[in-house]
C-alpha cells in the first residue's frame, strides 16, 4: 500500500500550497511512506486523479483541487477530510492504514 499525494507544484494559491504543504510535513513527521505525485508536470496523472475521485466527492464547480489524497488507487479525500481526520485523531483510519501505538485510534 502506497499513500499517494497529488499535488500542484506550480500553484498560484497560497492556500493551496500551505495545504499541500500541510498533508506532506504530517506524514513526514509520522514517518507515513507516500509519494508526491504532480499533477502540474503530468496531464496523465492529473487525469488518472481527476477520474478516480468518486463523483460525490468532485466539486460542483470546476475541477478537484490538490492536495489529493489516496491509498493505491482508493480514494482517501481531500484536504478538509484530512484535517478533520488529523483533528479528530483519526488519520491512519482516513488514510486506510493501521493506526501506531501513539494513535487515539489504537485505544481498545
Amino acid at each position: 500500500m502506497v499513500i499517494r499525494v497529488f499535488i500542484a507544484s506550480s500553484s498560484g494559491s497560497v492556500a493551496i500550497k500551505k495545504r499541500q504543504q500541510d498533508v506532506v510535513r504530517f506524514l513526514e513527521a509520522n514517518r507515513i511512506d507516500f509519494e508526491e505525485v504532480d499533477i502540474t508536470m503530468s496531464e496523465e496523472q492529473r487525469q488518472w486523479m481527476y477520474k478516480n475521485i468518486p463523483e460525490e466527492r468532485q466539486p460542483a464547480q470546476g475541477n478537484p483541487l490538490p492536495p489529493q489524497i489516496f491509498n493505491d488507487d482508493q480514494y482517501c479525500g481531500d484536504y478538509d477530510c484530512f484535517f478533520e481526520a488529523k483533528e479528530s485523531n483519526t488519520v491512519f483510519s482516513f488514510l486506510g492504514l493501521k493506526p501506531t501505538l501513539a494513535s487515539k485510534e489504537s485505544e481498545p
